[in-house]
């Protein structure tokens, strides 16, 4: 008598990714995915979007968000950061909270443990940059102490920079996703548009070279992008900021700080898009741009429904 073996069923579903800023969320999303949608930098709130992510594999489709870091709002843009936030927490099957092995916990971890008391779905801890504690001892204390704090469905120690452990944490978040169909086609990782990435790979760029004062007062709008007949693609973009300082310091002398800026995003852009950029950039002040409703809509950061992002 032939035996024979039932298949796994197929899980799917939405995770989100919590955390404070700068603790790694979007370098565990890169990781995951193999390939960067999420701009990563040593700056605080470097995240502004909820960014989805899509993970296709063999037995699961685990649909993913990273959401900007949370903190205490002080202007519009901040405002729409932390409804982004809190609007997916009880929108998904389950929610991974990522927290920095080398930092202390804190208000700022307490804080988000009690919006997770009043979330429906699971949560796994990710205790990120184990890569950077002195000894392996030194993580059980940190787990016994978020361990008192919340029943997590898992703790997971990883190293987002290092790839260390993520199919442990990708093995626990498939134990609490619901049984159910791929939504998304193999190859389609993000549902943001091309334009989008390439926007916040600029200014990435800008978080990476310029001074601590102009971080938060930039963004970045790509108005043009299109394949020229000669198989390159043409991208115009402008970078904003809220004063004519900040402006001089991104131009640079001779326009030198420009010029670093545009050929480090080109080279990024490129690795998006496989092929050739064409990379015309130009810099204006907006005063006060951040708390101006009209140019946060204007660069798609107003929208805090979370049921019109999940849909896609």
């Amino acid at each position: 008598m032939d035996k024979t073996t039932s298949k796994p069923a197929h899980k799917s579903g939405y995770v989100t990714i919590i955390g404070r800023p700068n603790v790694g969320k979007s370098t565990l999303t890169n990781a995951i995915i193999g390939q960067k949608i999420a701009i990563t930098s040593d700056k605080p709130q470097t995240t502004r979007n909820r960014i989805l992510t899509i993970l296709t594999e063999p037995d699961a489709q685990i649909v993913m968000l990273d959401t900007p870091g949370v903190h205490k709002p002080i202007s519009k843009l901040g405002e729409y950061m932390a409804k982004a936030v809190e609007s997916t927490l009880n929108e998904v099957d389950a929610i991974i909270f990522v927290v920095d092995a080398t930092e202390k916990t804190g208000g700022g971890e307490r804080y988000i443990i009690e919006r997770l008391k009043k979330a429906q779905a699971p949560v796994i801890l990710a205790i990120n940059k184990i890569d950077l504690i002195p000894t392996p001892g030194e993580l059980l204390p940190i787990m016994e102490t978020y361990s008192r704090l919340y029943d997590f469905a898992s703790i997971v120690p990883i190293s987002a920079a290092c790839e260390s452990n993520l199919h442990d944490l990708l093995d626990e978040v498939k134990k609490l996703l619901p049984e159910g169909p791929q939504y998304y086609p193999d190859d389609m990782i993000t549902d943001q548009p091309e334009r989008l990435i390439a926007g916040e790979l600029i200014r990435e760029q800008v978080l990476h070279l310029t001074r601590d004062e102009v971080p938060h007062a930039v963004a970045v709008e790509v108005s043009e992008m299109k394949t020229r007949p000669s198989g390159d693609v043409f991208v115009r973009a402008t970078i904003f900021v809220e004063r004519e300082t900040q402006k001089g310091i991104i131009i640079g002398k001779s326009g030198s700080m420009l010029k670093q800026i545009g050929a480090g995003a080109r080279h990024e852009i490129e690795a998006l898009l496989g092929s050739k950029v064409y990379l015309d950039l130009w810099v204006k002040v907006k005063k006060d741009w951040r708390n101006k409703s009209g140019m946060l809509k204007s660069l798609g950061l107003t929208s805090t429904d979370p049921n019109a992002f999940l849909e896609g």
